[in-house]
């Protein structure tokens, strides 16, 4: 709703140039201004905007023009906006747009699987119809990279300390104005960076160009520019949740960068997990074969008397294992990079006495040392931990 008061206070009241039906309509408009004033902003429900107007419309009866008893209709409909909203009965014509849609943001739809991503590939190959949309949020590099955006931020904020000293009337129309402002943020951002949509992750993962250019960063970390890298835990996670489709889809083509990639995969979990966290071992091969969290738990529990609850599983399975992976595919770069294509700089453990890659994957910084690394190697230093311990 408009600033109905300023409207009216802008409206041509000279008599002298106006018919006789158009003095009469002035008067009524004038007559109307003084009783806006007169609305009980502070009532928030229907009900009590509704007694509220009756009472006020028996108080005018006569006076009250068309354009004004539509303001009244807006005094009530909007209590009933924002109480239908805090109950979420309300289907808007956006929201129809999207239930008819079907579409969802992933986080939302995560959120509906007890095991989490895992099950999301079964929806997708089974209907194609569902649109997997990301969930938008305005960030800080939104608002570094877009200048119309970050202007719109700062006239909220503006706007929204108005609003904090405003009373009755205006801080209903301040109120709404931010609400306004706030959506349009979407707007300008879908604007200058457009959402990626996907009906069918799977397909898109194996028919993806998977090339690569990896480089050694500052800090000795290897970074890939792939839309897919092993670097990536995030990445990681994703695949190992669409595993079973994945696996099937790119099964015997040789041609594609998918099948490839997966038998990479397998590679990688045998030499992170099997042997080093046979726990975690399990717990993936269980997750691929689609068992839910409580029943890998009893099967953790009887075979290893460890009882994890089913939230530390499901982090375990997101988290901690795909950050395992992808430590270990560094150190195999690293390793492989220095070998072949750079003479790297190598040190003996003092402890277990293997030689290995003079690197933070490989060894804790120590400033005080002649090469800024520990004499004793991250996993000897890992395993002293541990046994000190016990």
């Amino acid at each position: 709703m408009t600033n109905v008061e300023d409207e009216f206070l802008d409206e041509d009241l000279d008599e002298n140039n106006s018919t006789e039906d158009e003095v009469i309509e002035n008067k009524i408009i004038e007559e109307n201004i003084k009783s806006i004033k007169k609305l009980d902003y502070t009532l928030q429900t229907p009900e009590q905007r509704s007694e509220f107007v009756h009472n006020f419309i028996k108080e005018h009866e006569g006076s009250l023009s068309n354009r004004y008893l539509e303001i009244l209709s807006d005094y009530i409909i909007f209590a009933m906006d924002k109480e239908e909203k805090k109950k979420k009965e309300i289907l808007t014509d956006n929201r129809m747009i999207t239930v008819n849609k079907r579409e969802t943001s992933f986080q939302e739809l995560v959120s509906k699987f007890e095991n989490g991503e895992d099950g999301i590939y079964n929806l997708i190959t089974n209907d194609k119809n569902v649109l997997l949309t990301p969930k938008l949020q305005i960030t800080q590099q939104d608002l570094d990279d877009i200048e119309p955006l970050r202007d719109l931020k700062a006239a909220i904020e503006i706007i929204k300390e108005q609003e904090k000293k405003a009373t009755g009337k205006k801080k209903y129309l301040l109120k709404k104005q931010i609400i306004e402002m706030c959506q349009n943020q979407y707007l300008i951002k879908s604007e200058f960076k457009p959402p990626m949509y996907s009906s069918n992750t799977v397909k898109s993962f194996v028919t993806a160009d998977l090339g690569e250019n990896i480089t050694i960063l500052e800090n000795g970390e290897p970074y890939s520019d792939c839309l897919l890298s092993f670097f990536n835990p995030k990445h990681l996670s994703a695949i190992l949740c669409n595993y079973s489709a994945l696996k099937q889809e790119s099964w015997g083509d040789f041609e594609n960068d998918g099948f490839y990639m997966m038998q990479d995969l397998d590679k990688l979990i045998e030499q992170t997990l099997k042997d080093n966290y046979p726990l975690y071992y399990d717990l993936l091969i269980l997750k691929i074969d689609g068992k839910q969290n409580i029943d890998i738990q009893e099967f953790l529990e009887i075979k290893y008397g460890i009882r994890h609850s089913v939230e530390y599983i499901s982090s375990l399975w997101r988290n901690k294992i795909p950050k395992l992976l992808a430590e270990q595919e560094k150190k195999n770069y690293l390793i492989w990079y220095y070998t072949e294509k750079e003479r790297g700089n190598w040190k003996k453990c003092s402890r277990c006495g293997e030689t290995k890659l003079a690197n933070n994957k490989f060894f804790s910084k120590n400033k005080t040392s002649k090469d800024g690394f520990y004499s004793i190697c991250k996993e000897c230093r890992n395993n002293k931990g541990k046994e000190g311990k016990n």
